[in-house]
């Protein structure tokens, strides 16, 4: 049996770090993030026009344009993969163009790719986690054509206002998703989705209206 000494030690060390957990634990995580934003940074060989909120560090590579107006967040720290992934946003080509307006928040994982066109994210609009939006397929479909990659095979992308857009979805080139529309975990977006709908699936289709 565990004396009465005994006990109140082992409670004063759970408090403890109960403690640290609460007060100590928070700081030093942020401590890394920073290091690992400024790291990132350093990396990064494409610049940005904005000022995004960093939670989590974000890569940016490329020749064309990455535009943040006004109040965007990237990372959470509630949620998966906070301190084992980036944000990673890549304009190819000198013409590319991703952008992310107002109010925005993008969660951990998030992947933007683009090769020759845009990729437009709206206001309001909320990303889960792992989620990827590319405007290229950035291999010819046919045999032949796998060795490359053409202009003219491009689509741009559109996010519309207060989408909300679930965990690991892929949306692929020359989707545009309506406002306010909700997009299900996993799913595979290949055609355009209309605004203020549910819609999930590989390939994702409309269950039914908000």
């Amino acid at each position: 049996m565990m004396s009465r000494e005994n006990k109140l030690k082992s409670m004063s060390f759970s408090r403890f770090v109960h403690k640290a957990h609460r007060f100590v634990l928070p700081s030093f995580v942020g401590l890394i993030q920073k290091i690992r934003c400024l790291f990132y940074k350093v990396l990064s060989s494409g610049s940005i026009i904005g000022s995004p909120i960093l939670e989590q560090p974000i890569l940016v590579v490329g020749e064309g344009n990455v535009k943040i107006n006004g109040r965007v967040k990237i990372g959470w720290r509630g949620s998966p993969f906070f301190l084992s992934t980036n944000a990673y946003f890549d304009t190819r080509t000198a013409d590319a163009l991703i952008s992310v307006d107002d109010g925005t928040h993008i969660n951990n994982g998030f992947s933007a790719i683009v090769e020759y066109t845009s990729i437009k994210i709206g206001k309001r609009v909320l990303i889960g986690t792992n989620v990827e939006i590319m405007d290229s397929d950035f291999h010819g479909l046919r045999l032949v054509d796998r060795p490359r990659s053409s202009a003219e095979w491009a689509r741009p992308v559109v996010i519309e206002d207060d989408v909300f857009i679930g965990n690991s979805v892929h949306v692929l080139k020359g989707v545009t998703i309506g406002s306010g529309s909700v997009i299900g975990n996993g799913s595979v977006v290949v055609a355009s989705i209309p605004p203020n709908v549910i819609a999930a699936g590989n390939p994702a289709r409309v269950i039914r209206e908000l």
